[in-house]
């Protein structure tokens, strides 16, 4: 068995973390790059990565969590926040990369960014939303497979309240919105759930060669 499918039998979510256990910025950093490096969608990368550490503001986000214990003792919270909506600037600011990373000339990529402009610019804004959220996971599955690699344990929440970590974190008025939680950290001796054998569907039913 490959390491990689070693580190996705070794995690699990886990529900209690050790709160005097911290990572080491090596580890933080890792799980940060491949954040960074994860696919989107043309590569458009809509959305923003909050990396919470201040106890004070996690404190007024466990009662937004359901007041699960994981916001409070994990070493970080990890805030995936989509881009609400968004126009042509989405578009504009990643040529403008593109074009410092790869050396060439707008004109050169031109045809391309009025593709993209004409393919988002039609989506409605309840679609944009979705679109824009639906990226975030991408992230969020390379931050699980990361930390496991790490030896980092993470646990991935969406038992939380939106509208309440916009506004605590002040999201609204930067357009974007929470769109899916993650904790970080080190596991608790007394987390009767990494005992638990790993429950999945067989390959028989889980997959269709057709």
């Amino acid at each position: 068995m490959s390491n990689y499918l070693d580190s996705l039998n070794w995690r699990y979510a886990t529900k209690k973390f050790d709160p005097s256990k911290s990572l080491s910025d090596e580890d933080l950093d890792y799980i940060k790059e491949a954040m960074r490096l994860s696919a989107s969608s043309y590569g458009l990368q809509p959305y923003e990565v909050l990396i919470i550490q201040d106890p004070e503001i996690r404190a007024k986000l466990k009662p937004a969590s359901w007041n699960q214990t994981q916001i409070t003792d994990a070493a970080y919270v990890v805030v995936i926040a989509n881009q609400s909506t968004f126009g042509d600037e989405l578009v504009d600011d990643y040529i403008d990369n593109l074009v410092e990373t790869r050396g060439v000339s707008k004109e050169d990529v031109q045809g391309y960014a009025d593709f993209m402009k004409n393919t988002l610019g039609g989506f409605p804004e309840e679609i944009k939303a979705q679109w824009t959220a639906k990226q975030s996971y991408i992230v969020l599955a390379n931050l699980l497979s990361a930390a496991a690699e790490r030896r980092v344990d993470a646990c991935p929440m969406e038992g939380f309240d939106p509208a309440q970590y916009n506004e605590i974190l002040g999201l609204g008025e930067r357009n974007l919105n929470a769109a899916v939680v993650a904790t970080i950290g080190y596991r608790s001796d007394e987390d009767a759930t990494q005992h638990y054998p790993k429950v999945r569907k067989s390959n028989d039913i889980l997959f269709k060669t057709i």
